[in-house]
């Protein structure tokens, strides 16, 4: 691990058009949520100092993506919202449009590559996420993490597997684990952080699944199971993700 070297898109534009160069564990059906495809290039473009990328030589071997936001902006006053990551990614950038003061650094992404998963790296970008909060300025970050184990559980509450922990102590789930050990608190549940809505010609496209009965549909990759309406044309998914805070005093 010791050529890995991460740093913000701040510091190295030239790594702008190579964030996606690695093959990650992203569903294909995420890939189309209608936030992320119209906020995530605006992030790297008028975000730079919170994207982080990390490389190990010339090749990309990790990505992470932060907003900067207003937490106790008044209606909102330090709650964390149930429809998590969706949420920060538009108080993000209408508190940006308003000039409002950010107040807490949000993640909103950490992923590495398919080939590198197990070796630590997700730990590391974590860590530098919260150092590069930390040196900004800001005295809390916090984190709608995707519990990696749930869609192995699609049917599970999502409240019940948030709060789920081992013999020691530590969540059950690996990625909360990861959080919890960087010095993280399991907050609450968001319930629904992030909605992904198609046609089901789309969906059939998407997960290689006939989609042609009513109901719910378990789809590889998703945490709770997908809403299928063949009568009305669409399925839904909505996913459940768990609050983490970091406290960086």
């Amino acid at each position: 691990m010791s050529d890995i070297v991460i740093t913000t898109l701040a510091e190295r534009p030239e790594l702008a058009g190579r964030l996606w160069d690695m093959a990650d564990s992203w569903p294909e059906f995420a890939q189309h949520d209608a936030l992320a495809w119209l906020l995530y290039p605006r992030m790297v473009a008028e975000f730079p100092e919170y994207v982080l990328i990390a490389t190990d030589g010339d090749v990309v071997v990790a990505r992470g993506f932060s907003l900067p936001f207003a937490q106790h902006a008044p209606g909102r006053d330090g709650v964390l919202p149930a429809q998590g990551w969706d949420a920060i990614l538009m108080w993000a950038f209408s508190d940006q449009r308003r000039g409002i003061r950010p107040d807490t650094v949000s993640a909103i992404e950490i992923s590495v590559a398919v080939d590198r998963q197990g070796q630590g790296l997700s730990g590391l970008m974590l860590a530098a996420m919260r150092d590069n909060a930390r040196a900004r300025g800001f005295a809390e970050a916090v984190a709608p993490v995707r519990p990696s184990a749930k869609s192995a559980e699609p049917d599970t509450s999502i409240h019940e597997y948030a709060y789920r922990t081992r013999e020691d102590g530590l969540p059950y789930d690996p990625w909360l684990r990861v959080h919890v050990r960087a010095g993280g608190v399991v907050d609450s549940v968001a319930p629904l952080s992030m909605t992904v809505n198609g046609s089901l010609d789309q969906w059939r496209a998407w997960t290689g699944l006939p989609f042609d009965a009513p109901g719910p549909v378990h789809v590889p990759g998703a945490l709770t199971p997908v809403h299928c309406a063949p009568e009305q044309g669409y399925a839904v998914y909505v996913e459940p993700n768990v609050w983490v805070r970091h406290s960086l005093a």
